[in-house]
């Protein structure tokens, strides 16, 4: 059982859901990343996506758009993002981290190098936003023979077909996007995202987590009646940016993660 899939079992034996932050690696600088990691673990993250910047991030909005290009200008790649998890490993107990990223530049690393040098870096699992399942069976075998797991998107519009080929393909859990378009922060959360659940729940037992717009402890806690964990990505980077020359930076991100969580993150489901 995979890292990943141990923590998603434990949620369901303990009655509870998920919170996944997101951050960009090198936003505002590498070292931070790392407490970052550190901070997020200890914070009451479920498990982390760690974005790879990437020069033309097609699916993500302005926020985290503007971290990419943030993290771009200190000139590193793949190699030492892998060396930042490696080093906050240790310290982070069993909290998953999953590496989000576009294609391109995982092609150019070396897609069986990537595989190998990530497990051995402690990631758990990949997820690419533009690799479809039906272009992704090569990518899968290599990342399951290091056993770390395939995240794939769905989407609103994906057909019932989509659905059942990423339920085939896909391990650890299936992303839900919560709408169609881009990331960003949201004043409320799509009516689309639980119908998207409820068709995802027909072919996977996969745990789903839902994500694009959520932005406070509300949405989490809403996203929580019928999805397995929530995504909070750019409204965590927009909180790292405003905070990016604070001495205090990633106390002041462990607090806002911290605010994330509803109060009935202890309650049992049906509570």
């Amino acid at each position: 059982m995979s890292r990943i899939e141990a923590t998603f079992a434990r949620l369901k034996r303990e009655g509870r859901r998920g919170l996944i932050p997101f951050i960009t690696a090198g936003d505002p600088d590498l070292e931070t990343t790392g407490k970052l990691l550190i901070e997020l673990a200890s914070a009451g993250a479920t498990l982390i996506e760690l974005g790879v910047p990437f020069s033309d991030p097609m699916a993500d909005g302005p926020v985290i758009q503007r971290a990419s290009e943030r993290a771009l200008r200190h000139g590193f790649g793949i190699r030492e993002v892998l060396d930042v998890v490696e080093r906050a490993r240790p310290l982070m107990r069993d909290v998953p981290i999953v590496l989000f990223s576009y294609f391109n530049p995982l092609l150019q690393y070396g897609v069986e190098r990537l595989s190998r040098e990530a497990a051995d870096a402690g990631i758990d699992g990949v997820l690419v936003t533009d690799l479809v399942p039906e272009e992704a069976e090569e990518f899968s075998a290599l990342l399951r023979a290091h056993d770390l797991d395939m995240i794939f998107l769905v989407a609103p519009t994906s057909t019932g077909a989509r659905l059942a080929l990423v339920a085939e393909r896909a391990s650890g859990f299936i992303y839900a996007v919560s709408r169609a378009g881009v990331t960003g922060a949201r004043l409320d959360v799509s009516r689309d995202a639980e119908l998207l659940v409820e068709r995802v729940r027909k072919v996977s037992g996969l745990p789903i987590a839902v994500g694009f717009g959520i932005s406070n402890a509300e949405q989490v806690a809403e996203t929580w009646r019928y999805a397995d964990a929530a995504v909070v990505g750019s409204a965590l980077v927009a909180e790292i940016d405003s905070n990016k020359d604070a001495s205090d930076l990633v106390q002041l991100t462990g607090e806002f993660v911290r605010g994330l969580l509803p109060y009935e993150a202890h309650l049992t489901k049906d509570g």
